[in-house]
Protein backbone atom coordinates (compact mmCIF):
# COMPACT_ATOMS: atom_id res chain seq x y z
CA UNK A 1 0.00 0.00 0.00
CA UNK A 2 1.06 3.30 -0.49
CA UNK A 3 -0.08 6.16 1.41
CA UNK A 4 2.52 9.37 0.83
CA UNK A 5 2.38 12.60 2.77
CA UNK A 6 0.32 14.21 0.18
CA UNK A 7 -1.92 17.24 1.98
CA UNK A 8 -1.31 18.43 5.91
CA UNK A 9 -0.49 21.72 6.85
CA UNK A 10 2.43 22.60 8.99
CA UNK A 11 5.10 20.37 8.89
CA UNK A 12 4.54 17.54 6.19
CA UNK A 13 4.71 18.04 2.47
CA UNK A 14 2.10 20.17 1.04
CA UNK A 15 -0.40 19.61 -2.43
CA UNK A 16 -2.01 22.07 -4.22
CA UNK A 17 -5.81 21.21 -4.49
CA UNK A 18 -7.59 19.10 -2.72
CA UNK A 19 -6.59 16.24 -0.25
CA UNK A 20 -6.77 12.64 -1.86
CA UNK A 21 -8.03 10.13 1.07
CA UNK A 22 -5.63 8.50 3.42
CA UNK A 23 -4.64 7.21 6.40
CA UNK A 24 -1.83 7.58 8.67
CA UNK A 25 0.96 4.89 8.49
CA UNK A 26 -0.33 2.54 11.26
CA UNK A 27 -2.96 1.14 8.90
CA UNK A 28 -0.46 -0.54 6.55
CA UNK A 29 -0.72 -3.89 5.12
CA UNK A 30 -0.36 -6.54 7.42
CA UNK A 31 -1.94 -4.65 10.18
CA UNK A 32 -3.50 -6.17 13.85
CA UNK A 33 -7.01 -5.10 14.39
CA UNK A 34 -8.42 -5.78 17.74
CA UNK A 35 -10.85 -8.86 18.04
CA UNK A 36 -14.22 -8.68 19.21
CA UNK A 37 -15.00 -5.20 19.76
CA UNK A 38 -14.86 -2.31 17.77
CA UNK A 39 -11.96 -0.43 15.89
CA UNK A 40 -11.21 3.34 15.10
CA UNK A 41 -10.08 3.88 11.89
CA UNK A 42 -8.95 7.16 10.48
CA UNK A 43 -7.74 9.68 8.54
CA UNK A 44 -8.02 12.31 5.84
CA UNK A 45 -9.88 13.54 2.86
CA UNK A 46 -11.62 16.24 0.74
CA UNK A 47 -13.66 18.25 3.52
CA UNK A 48 -17.34 17.03 3.52
CA UNK A 49 -15.93 14.15 1.34
CA UNK A 50 -17.78 10.48 2.02
CA UNK A 51 -15.39 8.00 2.59
CA UNK A 52 -16.64 4.16 3.04
CA UNK A 53 -15.05 1.20 4.91
CA UNK A 54 -15.36 -2.24 3.90
CA UNK A 55 -13.83 -5.51 5.28
CA UNK A 56 -13.61 -8.48 4.34
CA UNK A 57 -14.93 -9.51 8.13
CA UNK A 58 -18.55 -8.74 6.45
CA UNK A 59 -18.08 -4.56 8.00
CA UNK A 60 -19.35 -1.32 5.63
CA UNK A 61 -19.26 1.91 7.84
CA UNK A 62 -19.40 5.68 6.37
CA UNK A 63 -18.40 9.07 7.45
CA UNK A 64 -18.01 12.24 6.08
CA UNK A 65 -14.87 14.44 6.63
CA UNK A 66 -15.42 17.28 8.96
CA UNK A 67 -14.27 20.83 8.12
CA UNK A 68 -10.41 20.20 8.88
CA UNK A 69 -10.75 16.88 6.33
CA UNK A 70 -10.91 14.51 9.30
CA UNK A 71 -13.01 11.47 9.42
CA UNK A 72 -13.38 7.99 11.41
CA UNK A 73 -15.30 4.80 11.36
CA UNK A 74 -15.65 2.11 13.85
CA UNK A 75 -15.24 -1.14 12.30
CA UNK A 76 -16.56 -4.33 14.27
CA UNK A 77 -14.50 -7.45 14.50
CA UNK A 78 -15.47 -10.53 15.91
CA UNK A 79 -13.49 -13.51 15.80
CA UNK A 80 -10.28 -14.07 15.65
CA UNK A 81 -8.45 -14.54 11.54
CA UNK A 82 -6.06 -13.36 9.01
CA UNK A 83 -5.95 -12.50 5.05
CA UNK A 84 -8.56 -10.34 5.16
CA UNK A 85 -8.54 -6.87 3.41
CA UNK A 86 -9.98 -3.79 4.38
CA UNK A 87 -11.35 -1.19 1.86
CA UNK A 88 -10.96 2.94 1.93
CA UNK A 89 -13.06 4.38 -0.65
CA UNK A 90 -13.60 8.14 -1.44
CA UNK A 91 -12.83 9.71 -4.57
CA UNK A 92 -9.67 7.11 -4.32
CA UNK A 93 -9.39 3.88 -3.19
CA UNK A 94 -6.74 2.21 -0.29
CA UNK A 95 -6.61 -1.01 0.15
CA UNK A 96 -4.66 -2.96 3.24
CA UNK A 97 -3.97 -6.22 2.40
CA UNK A 98 -3.18 -9.52 4.73
CA UNK A 99 -4.72 -7.85 7.80
CA UNK A 100 -5.32 -9.74 10.71
CA UNK A 101 -7.69 -9.46 13.91
CA UNK A 102 -6.13 -10.60 16.93
CA UNK A 103 -4.64 -8.78 19.95
CA UNK A 104 -3.31 -5.67 20.11
CA UNK A 105 -1.00 -4.11 23.04
CA UNK A 106 0.93 -0.85 23.60
CA UNK A 107 4.39 -1.49 24.46
CA UNK A 108 5.84 2.12 25.88
CA UNK A 109 8.78 3.48 27.80
CA UNK A 110 12.36 5.16 27.57
CA UNK A 111 15.24 3.15 26.24
CA UNK A 112 15.02 -0.24 28.45
CA UNK A 113 11.76 -0.71 26.33
CA UNK A 114 13.23 0.52 22.88
CA UNK A 115 16.32 -1.97 23.73
CA UNK A 116 16.53 -4.30 20.92
CA UNK A 117 15.93 -8.10 20.60
CA UNK A 118 19.06 -8.27 18.87
CA UNK A 119 21.42 -6.98 21.11
CA UNK A 120 20.23 -8.94 24.19
CA UNK A 121 21.09 -12.10 25.81
CA UNK A 122 19.37 -15.48 23.96
CA UNK A 123 19.13 -13.38 20.54
CA UNK A 124 21.17 -16.22 18.54
CA UNK A 125 18.04 -18.83 19.69
CA UNK A 126 15.48 -16.01 17.96
CA UNK A 127 17.73 -16.37 14.75
CA UNK A 128 15.21 -18.53 12.56
CA UNK A 129 12.14 -17.05 14.28
CA UNK A 130 9.09 -17.04 11.72
CA UNK A 131 5.86 -16.43 12.88
CA UNK A 132 3.73 -14.28 9.95
CA UNK A 133 0.77 -13.53 12.36
CA UNK A 134 2.87 -11.83 15.22
CA UNK A 135 3.22 -8.69 13.97
CA UNK A 136 5.07 -5.20 14.73
CA UNK A 137 4.76 -1.99 14.43
CA UNK A 138 7.10 0.50 15.34
CA UNK A 139 8.32 4.15 13.83
CA UNK A 140 11.28 6.29 14.54
CA UNK A 141 11.59 8.21 17.68
CA UNK A 142 9.86 11.81 17.62
CA UNK A 143 8.69 14.51 20.16
CA UNK A 144 7.38 17.62 19.24
CA UNK A 145 5.95 20.46 21.17
CA UNK A 146 2.30 20.55 19.91
CA UNK A 147 0.09 17.34 19.56
CA UNK A 148 0.90 15.44 16.31
CA UNK A 149 -1.99 14.31 13.78
CA UNK A 150 0.66 11.95 12.40
CA UNK A 151 4.21 10.67 12.92
CA UNK A 152 6.74 11.95 10.05
CA UNK A 153 8.13 8.58 9.37
CA UNK A 154 6.98 6.95 5.57
CA UNK A 155 8.92 4.01 6.53
CA UNK A 156 6.77 3.24 9.52
CA UNK A 157 4.53 0.12 9.11
CA UNK A 158 3.33 -2.93 10.35
CA UNK A 159 5.96 -6.00 9.72
CA UNK A 160 5.41 -9.70 10.29
CA UNK A 161 7.78 -11.15 12.44
CA UNK A 162 10.68 -12.82 11.19
CA UNK A 163 14.62 -12.64 11.62
CA UNK A 164 15.06 -9.48 10.64
CA UNK A 165 11.77 -7.64 12.21
CA UNK A 166 12.57 -9.28 15.82
CA UNK A 167 16.24 -8.68 16.19
CA UNK A 168 14.96 -5.09 15.46
CA UNK A 169 11.78 -4.98 17.62
CA UNK A 170 12.54 -3.85 21.71
CA UNK A 171 13.36 -7.24 23.46
CA UNK A 172 11.11 -7.05 26.25
CA UNK A 173 7.92 -6.05 23.55
CA UNK A 174 9.01 -9.10 21.35
CA UNK A 175 9.23 -11.75 23.96
CA UNK A 176 6.17 -10.00 25.49
CA UNK A 177 4.22 -10.48 22.19
CA UNK A 178 5.71 -13.98 21.50
CA UNK A 179 4.71 -15.88 24.53
CA UNK A 180 1.32 -14.53 24.04
CA UNK A 181 1.11 -15.47 20.23
CA UNK A 182 2.41 -19.12 21.04
CA UNK A 183 -0.27 -19.10 24.32
CA UNK A 184 -3.37 -17.92 23.02
CA UNK A 185 -3.12 -19.49 19.09
CA UNK A 186 -4.42 -15.97 17.63
CA UNK A 187 -2.81 -12.92 15.76
CA UNK A 188 -1.15 -10.38 17.96
CA UNK A 189 0.37 -7.40 17.21
CA UNK A 190 2.59 -4.57 19.31
CA UNK A 191 2.53 -1.29 18.69
CA UNK A 192 6.34 0.01 20.25
CA UNK A 193 6.69 3.65 21.15
CA UNK A 194 9.84 4.15 23.14
CA UNK A 195 12.35 6.86 23.34
CA UNK A 196 15.39 7.21 25.29
CA UNK A 197 16.50 9.65 28.12
CA UNK A 198 12.48 10.37 28.66
CA UNK A 199 11.11 11.79 32.27
CA UNK A 200 7.64 10.62 32.26
CA UNK A 201 6.26 14.15 32.48
CA UNK A 202 7.42 14.10 28.27
CA UNK A 203 4.86 11.34 27.95
CA UNK A 204 1.63 13.10 29.85
CA UNK A 205 -0.01 16.33 28.30
CA UNK A 206 1.19 19.13 30.01
CA UNK A 207 -1.95 20.54 31.35
CA UNK A 208 -2.83 17.61 33.01
CA UNK A 209 0.60 18.19 35.68
CA UNK A 210 0.42 21.56 35.33
CA UNK A 211 0.08 22.07 38.84
CA UNK A 212 2.46 19.44 40.09
CA UNK A 213 5.12 21.62 41.57
CA UNK A 214 8.17 18.63 40.63
CA UNK A 215 6.84 19.08 37.33
CA UNK A 216 7.02 22.91 37.40
CA UNK A 217 10.28 22.59 38.99
CA UNK A 218 11.05 20.56 36.09
CA UNK A 219 9.74 22.43 33.58
CA UNK A 220 11.62 25.78 34.90
CA UNK A 221 14.85 24.12 34.70
CA UNK A 222 14.42 23.11 31.31
CA UNK A 223 13.13 26.84 30.59
CA UNK A 224 16.38 28.30 32.23
CA UNK A 225 18.26 26.34 30.42
CA UNK A 226 16.72 27.60 27.04
CA UNK A 227 16.50 31.32 28.29
CA UNK A 228 20.61 31.29 28.41
CA UNK A 229 20.88 29.53 24.88
CA UNK A 230 18.43 31.71 23.38
CA UNK A 231 20.18 35.17 24.88
CA UNK A 232 22.87 33.62 22.95
CA UNK A 233 20.87 33.44 19.49
CA UNK A 234 19.90 30.07 19.53
CA UNK A 235 16.34 30.40 19.38
CA UNK A 236 13.26 28.45 18.94
CA UNK A 237 12.58 30.36 15.25
CA UNK A 238 16.71 28.61 14.00
CA UNK A 239 15.88 25.67 15.38
CA UNK A 240 12.42 25.36 13.62
CA UNK A 241 13.51 26.64 10.56
CA UNK A 242 16.88 24.33 10.73
CA UNK A 243 14.26 21.57 11.07
CA UNK A 244 12.20 22.55 8.41
CA UNK A 245 15.07 22.39 6.42
CA UNK A 246 16.51 18.99 7.65
CA UNK A 247 12.87 17.48 7.30
CA UNK A 248 12.65 18.70 3.44
CA UNK A 249 15.64 16.65 2.80
CA UNK A 250 14.33 13.48 4.58
CA UNK A 251 11.45 13.57 2.35
CA UNK A 252 13.40 14.33 -0.88
CA UNK A 253 15.30 11.17 0.20
CA UNK A 254 12.28 9.24 0.48
CA UNK A 255 10.57 10.48 -2.72
CA UNK A 256 13.73 9.55 -4.54
CA UNK A 257 13.25 5.67 -3.04
CA UNK A 258 16.22 6.33 -0.35
CA UNK A 259 15.75 3.94 2.68
CA UNK A 260 18.70 3.43 4.78
CA UNK A 261 20.73 6.32 6.64
CA UNK A 262 23.98 3.75 6.58
CA UNK A 263 24.65 0.06 6.10
CA UNK A 264 22.88 -0.34 9.44
CA UNK A 265 20.27 2.20 10.04
CA UNK A 266 17.00 3.62 8.31
CA UNK A 267 16.48 7.27 7.45
CA UNK A 268 14.13 8.73 10.42
CA UNK A 269 13.08 12.50 10.69
CA UNK A 270 14.85 14.75 12.12
CA UNK A 271 14.64 15.70 15.57
CA UNK A 272 15.35 18.96 17.91
CA UNK A 273 17.44 18.95 20.69
CA UNK A 274 18.17 22.74 21.47
CA UNK A 275 16.84 25.02 23.26
CA UNK A 276 15.38 21.85 25.93
CA UNK A 277 11.86 23.71 26.03
CA UNK A 278 11.73 22.51 22.31
CA UNK A 279 13.82 18.63 23.30
CA UNK A 280 12.44 15.61 24.29
CA UNK A 281 12.61 15.92 27.99
CA UNK A 282 10.17 18.76 28.07
CA UNK A 283 6.33 17.88 29.40
CA UNK A 284 4.29 17.14 27.34
CA UNK A 285 6.95 16.10 24.13
CA UNK A 286 6.74 12.80 23.95
CA UNK A 287 3.36 12.29 24.08
CA UNK A 288 2.67 14.63 21.60
CA UNK A 289 4.55 12.77 19.28
CA UNK A 290 4.42 9.24 20.21
CA UNK A 291 0.99 8.93 21.74
CA UNK A 292 -1.38 11.14 20.49
CA UNK A 293 -0.65 10.52 16.51
CA UNK A 294 -1.62 6.78 17.43
CA UNK A 295 -4.67 7.30 19.54
CA UNK A 296 -7.34 5.99 19.68
CA UNK A 297 -5.93 2.46 17.66
CA UNK A 298 -8.20 0.00 19.39
CA UNK A 299 -5.78 -1.52 22.19
CA UNK A 300 -6.29 -4.74 24.64
CA UNK A 301 -4.10 -3.15 26.97
CA UNK A 302 -0.23 -1.73 27.67
CA UNK A 303 2.96 -2.70 29.15
CA UNK A 304 5.29 0.03 30.39
CA UNK A 305 9.11 0.09 30.95
CA UNK A 306 10.01 3.76 32.30
CA UNK A 307 10.93 5.18 35.39
CA UNK A 308 14.65 5.23 35.38
CA UNK A 309 14.78 8.90 34.70
CA UNK A 310 12.34 9.88 37.59
CA UNK A 311 14.17 7.70 40.02
CA UNK A 312 17.41 9.71 40.12
CA UNK A 313 16.83 10.38 44.22
CA UNK A 314 14.28 9.04 46.93
CA UNK A 315 11.99 12.21 46.77
CA UNK A 316 11.81 12.01 42.83
CA UNK A 317 11.28 8.31 43.22
CA UNK A 318 8.66 8.94 45.69
CA UNK A 319 6.46 10.70 43.70
CA UNK A 320 6.71 8.77 41.18
CA UNK A 321 3.78 6.96 42.45
CA UNK A 322 1.27 9.70 42.09
CA UNK A 323 2.84 10.55 38.33
CA UNK A 324 2.03 6.99 36.87
CA UNK A 325 -1.62 6.49 38.66
CA UNK A 326 -1.87 10.00 36.56
CA UNK A 327 -0.60 8.88 33.55
CA UNK A 328 -2.52 5.62 33.63
CA UNK A 329 -6.15 7.91 34.41
CA UNK A 330 -5.54 10.26 31.34
CA UNK A 331 -4.21 7.33 28.77
CA UNK A 332 -7.55 5.21 29.63
CA UNK A 333 -9.87 7.94 29.98
CA UNK A 334 -8.86 9.54 26.49
CA UNK A 335 -8.41 6.26 24.48
CA UNK A 336 -11.87 5.36 25.56
CA UNK A 337 -13.38 8.89 24.77
CA UNK A 338 -11.44 9.71 21.50
CA UNK A 339 -12.05 5.58 20.01
CA UNK A 340 -15.91 6.47 20.70
CA UNK A 341 -15.87 3.94 23.51
CA UNK A 342 -14.66 0.85 21.81
CA UNK A 343 -11.40 0.80 23.75
CA UNK A 344 -12.03 -0.35 27.63
CA UNK A 345 -11.33 2.94 29.83
CA UNK A 346 -9.89 0.52 32.13
CA UNK A 347 -7.98 -1.37 29.63
CA UNK A 348 -4.91 -3.52 31.40
CA UNK A 349 -1.70 -1.66 32.38
CA UNK A 350 1.04 -3.63 33.45
CA UNK A 351 4.39 -1.72 34.47
CA UNK A 352 8.18 -2.94 34.84
CA UNK A 353 9.78 -2.67 38.75
CA UNK A 354 13.28 -1.41 38.08
CA UNK A 355 15.67 -3.99 37.66
CA UNK A 356 18.82 -4.56 39.37
CA UNK A 357 22.08 -1.77 38.93
CA UNK A 358 24.84 -0.51 41.18
CA UNK A 359 27.38 -2.60 43.23
CA UNK A 360 25.27 -5.74 44.77
CA UNK A 361 24.04 -5.21 48.24
CA UNK A 362 26.35 -6.05 50.97
CA UNK A 363 24.71 -4.00 54.33
CA UNK A 364 20.91 -5.37 55.23
CA UNK A 365 19.30 -2.48 54.42
CA UNK A 366 20.62 0.41 51.81
CA UNK A 367 19.71 3.73 53.00
CA UNK A 368 19.08 7.19 50.96
CA UNK A 369 21.17 6.55 48.35
CA UNK A 370 19.37 3.67 47.08
CA UNK A 371 16.59 5.53 45.32
CA UNK A 372 15.65 2.72 42.84
CA UNK A 373 14.14 0.53 45.22
CA UNK A 374 12.04 4.01 46.62
CA UNK A 375 10.88 3.93 42.85
CA UNK A 376 10.18 -0.41 42.74
CA UNK A 377 7.89 0.71 46.05
CA UNK A 378 6.23 3.38 44.40
CA UNK A 379 5.22 0.85 41.56
CA UNK A 380 4.07 -1.38 43.63
CA UNK A 381 1.98 0.75 45.50
CA UNK A 382 0.18 1.97 42.35
CA UNK A 383 0.36 -2.07 41.38
CA UNK A 384 -1.89 -2.06 44.61
CA UNK A 385 -3.83 0.75 44.35
CA UNK A 386 -5.25 1.09 40.76
CA UNK A 387 -7.71 -1.01 39.33
CA UNK A 388 -6.39 -3.76 36.47
CA UNK A 389 -2.53 -2.87 36.89
CA UNK A 390 0.34 -5.55 37.66
CA UNK A 391 4.10 -5.09 37.96
CA UNK A 392 6.99 -7.59 36.33
CA UNK A 393 9.36 -7.93 39.46
CA UNK A 394 12.86 -7.86 37.64
CA UNK A 395 15.15 -7.40 40.16
CA UNK A 396 17.14 -10.65 39.46
CA UNK A 397 17.87 -9.17 36.08
CA UNK A 398 19.96 -5.59 35.10
CA UNK A 399 23.63 -5.28 35.67
CA UNK A 400 25.58 -4.16 38.10
CA UNK A 401 27.24 -1.62 35.36
CA UNK A 402 25.20 -1.20 32.51
CA UNK A 403 21.90 1.01 32.75
CA UNK A 404 20.68 -0.99 29.56
CA UNK A 405 20.73 -4.42 30.71
CA UNK A 406 20.64 -7.04 28.35
CA UNK A 407 18.82 -10.14 30.35
CA UNK A 408 15.08 -8.65 28.58
CA UNK A 409 13.67 -12.00 28.18
CA UNK A 410 13.33 -12.84 31.56
CA UNK A 411 11.18 -9.42 32.05
CA UNK A 412 9.40 -9.65 28.41
CA UNK A 413 7.78 -13.08 29.74
CA UNK A 414 6.54 -11.97 33.11
CA UNK A 415 4.83 -9.51 31.07
CA UNK A 416 3.14 -11.74 29.15
CA UNK A 417 1.95 -14.11 32.20
CA UNK A 418 0.85 -11.22 33.90
CA UNK A 419 -1.40 -10.69 30.65
CA UNK A 420 -2.09 -14.37 29.81
CA UNK A 421 -3.16 -14.86 34.22
CA UNK A 422 -5.22 -11.47 34.79
CA UNK A 423 -6.74 -10.52 31.18
CA UNK A 424 -7.37 -13.54 29.54
CA UNK A 425 -7.91 -15.13 32.68
CA UNK A 426 -5.84 -18.61 32.29
CA UNK A 427 -5.66 -20.64 35.49
CA UNK A 428 -1.94 -20.35 36.07
CA UNK A 429 0.20 -18.81 38.23
CA UNK A 430 1.35 -15.29 36.75
CA UNK A 431 2.96 -13.47 39.70
CA UNK A 432 5.88 -14.33 42.48
CA UNK A 433 5.16 -14.29 46.65
CA UNK A 434 3.37 -10.86 48.04
CA UNK A 435 3.32 -10.40 51.45
CA UNK A 436 -0.15 -10.88 53.24
CA UNK A 437 0.20 -11.16 56.54
CA UNK A 438 3.16 -9.74 59.21
CA UNK A 439 2.90 -10.69 62.88
CA UNK A 440 5.18 -10.90 65.51
CA UNK A 441 6.17 -14.10 68.03
CA UNK A 442 8.57 -13.09 70.83
CA UNK A 443 12.06 -12.65 69.14
CA UNK A 444 10.77 -13.83 65.92
CA UNK A 445 8.48 -12.50 62.42
CA UNK A 446 6.25 -14.68 61.08
CA UNK A 447 5.46 -13.63 57.33
CA UNK A 448 2.71 -14.81 55.56
CA UNK A 449 2.81 -14.86 51.69
CA UNK A 450 0.15 -15.46 48.84
CA UNK A 451 0.58 -15.94 45.22
CA UNK A 452 2.63 -18.75 46.31
CA UNK A 453 1.79 -20.93 43.72
CA UNK A 454 3.35 -24.71 44.13
CA UNK A 455 5.37 -23.26 47.14
CA UNK A 456 8.03 -21.18 48.12
CA UNK A 457 11.61 -21.58 47.86
CA UNK A 458 15.12 -19.57 47.47
CA UNK A 459 16.69 -18.60 43.98
CA UNK A 460 19.39 -20.48 44.83
CA UNK A 461 21.61 -23.40 46.75
CA UNK A 462 20.95 -22.09 50.65
CA UNK A 463 18.97 -20.29 53.11
CA UNK A 464 17.24 -17.39 51.83
CA UNK A 465 19.35 -14.08 52.58
CA UNK A 466 17.84 -11.46 51.59
CA UNK A 467 15.86 -10.32 54.45
CA UNK A 468 16.42 -8.03 57.47
CA UNK A 469 14.65 -6.98 60.77
CA UNK A 470 15.08 -4.03 63.22
CA UNK A 471 13.36 -3.25 66.18
CA UNK A 472 12.18 0.25 67.66
CA UNK A 473 16.04 2.03 67.27
CA UNK A 474 15.80 1.16 63.31
CA UNK A 475 18.85 -0.45 63.53
CA UNK A 476 18.89 -3.40 60.64
CA UNK A 477 20.50 -6.62 60.79
CA UNK A 478 20.01 -9.40 58.72
CA UNK A 479 17.79 -11.65 59.28
CA UNK A 480 17.93 -15.94 59.56
CA UNK A 481 15.15 -16.76 57.25
CA UNK A 482 13.27 -20.20 57.18
CA UNK A 483 10.33 -20.98 54.90
CA UNK A 484 7.50 -22.66 56.35
CA UNK A 485 4.75 -23.57 54.14
CA UNK A 486 3.18 -20.11 52.82
CA UNK A 487 5.50 -18.29 55.65
CA UNK A 488 8.46 -17.54 56.19
CA UNK A 489 9.87 -17.00 59.77
CA UNK A 490 12.97 -14.79 60.45
CA UNK A 491 14.78 -13.65 63.26
CA UNK A 492 18.19 -12.53 64.29
CA UNK A 493 20.25 -13.12 67.97
CA UNK A 494 20.86 -9.03 67.30
CA UNK A 495 17.08 -7.77 67.36
CA UNK A 496 15.48 -9.19 70.68
CA UNK A 497 12.03 -7.51 69.69
CA UNK A 498 12.02 -6.87 65.99
CA UNK A 499 9.19 -4.50 64.61
CA UNK A 500 9.67 -3.97 61.24
CA UNK A 501 10.74 -5.92 58.27
CA UNK A 502 12.58 -5.23 54.76
CA UNK A 503 13.09 -7.52 51.94
CA UNK A 504 15.61 -6.95 49.37
CA UNK A 505 16.02 -3.62 50.24
CA UNK A 506 18.98 -2.13 47.80
CA UNK A 507 19.87 -0.78 44.11
CA UNK A 508 21.16 -4.15 43.18
CA UNK A 509 19.75 -7.04 45.82
CA UNK A 510 20.36 -9.55 42.96
CA UNK A 511 23.68 -11.69 43.89
CA UNK A 512 21.45 -12.32 47.29
CA UNK A 513 19.33 -15.92 47.77
CA UNK A 514 16.53 -14.41 46.81
CA UNK A 515 12.46 -15.42 47.38
CA UNK A 516 10.37 -17.07 44.77
CA UNK A 517 7.09 -19.48 43.99
CA UNK A 518 8.29 -22.77 42.54
CA UNK A 519 6.78 -21.54 39.24
CA UNK A 520 9.65 -19.30 39.00
CA UNK A 521 8.55 -15.97 40.33
CA UNK A 522 10.39 -13.47 42.25
CA UNK A 523 9.06 -11.70 45.07
CA UNK A 524 9.12 -7.58 44.84
CA UNK A 525 11.18 -5.86 47.40
CA UNK A 526 8.69 -4.75 50.20
CA UNK A 527 8.85 -3.46 53.55
CA UNK A 528 6.20 -3.51 56.81
CA UNK A 529 7.58 -0.20 58.98
CA UNK A 530 6.25 3.32 57.15
CA UNK A 531 9.33 5.39 58.65
CA UNK A 532 10.72 7.79 56.11
CA UNK A 533 12.70 7.15 53.65
CA UNK A 534 14.23 10.30 53.38
CA UNK A 535 14.42 13.97 55.20
CA UNK A 536 12.61 15.91 52.71
CA UNK A 537 15.10 18.76 54.42
CA UNK A 538 18.40 17.30 53.93
CA UNK A 539 20.67 17.87 50.36
CA UNK A 540 18.87 15.32 48.06
CA UNK A 541 21.18 12.69 47.37
CA UNK A 542 21.55 11.52 43.85
CA UNK A 543 21.70 8.27 42.62
CA UNK A 544 25.38 6.57 41.88
CA UNK A 545 26.51 6.22 38.04
CA UNK A 546 29.29 3.25 37.85
CA UNK A 547 32.13 3.73 35.93
CA UNK A 548 32.82 1.31 33.40
CA UNK A 549 35.87 -0.58 33.61
CA UNK A 550 37.61 -1.14 30.39
CA UNK A 551 36.77 -3.95 28.44
CA UNK A 552 33.96 -4.47 30.55
CA UNK A 553 31.97 -7.54 28.93
CA UNK A 554 27.92 -7.88 30.61
CA UNK A 555 26.96 -11.30 31.82
CA UNK A 556 23.50 -13.08 32.73
CA UNK A 557 22.98 -14.24 36.07
CA UNK A 558 21.17 -17.16 36.81
CA UNK A 559 17.38 -17.49 38.21
CA UNK A 560 14.81 -20.00 38.54
CA UNK A 561 12.98 -20.91 35.42
CA UNK A 562 9.68 -20.17 34.73
CA UNK A 563 7.86 -23.02 35.22
CA UNK A 564 3.97 -23.66 33.85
Amino acid sequence: MKNFFLCITGLLISFSGWCKVRVPAIFSDHSVFQQGGGNPIWGWAKPGEEVTVSTSWGTKDSATADKNGRWMVIAYTSKAGTGHEVTIQGDNKIVLSNVAVGEVWLCAGQSNMGWSMGNSFEAGKEANVNLPDFRIYKSAREHWHEPLSENRDRLAKWKSCDPKSAAETSAVSYYFGKKLHQKLGVPVGIIQRAFAGTPIEGWMPWAIQSADPRTIAHKKLLDDGSNRLIARGQTKQKALANYQKELKEYNDKIDRGETMKNAFKSLSPPIITKPSSMGHQYPGHIFNAMIAPIRPYAIRGMIWYQGERNAKNAPQAEHYANQLKQLIGHYRNTWHGESWGSVSDGFPVYFTQLPSWNPPQSKPVEGVEASWVVSRESMQKVSQEVYNTGMAVSIDTGDAIELHPKNKKPIGLRHAYLALGKTYGFPIVHEGPIIDEFSKAGQKVVLRFKSIGSGLMPGGKGKIDSFAIAGKDRVWQWADAKIDQDSVILSSLKVKKPVAVRYAWAMNPSGRNLLYNQEGFPASPFRTDDWPLFDPKAEVVEVNKPKKPKGYQSQDWNRPEIKE
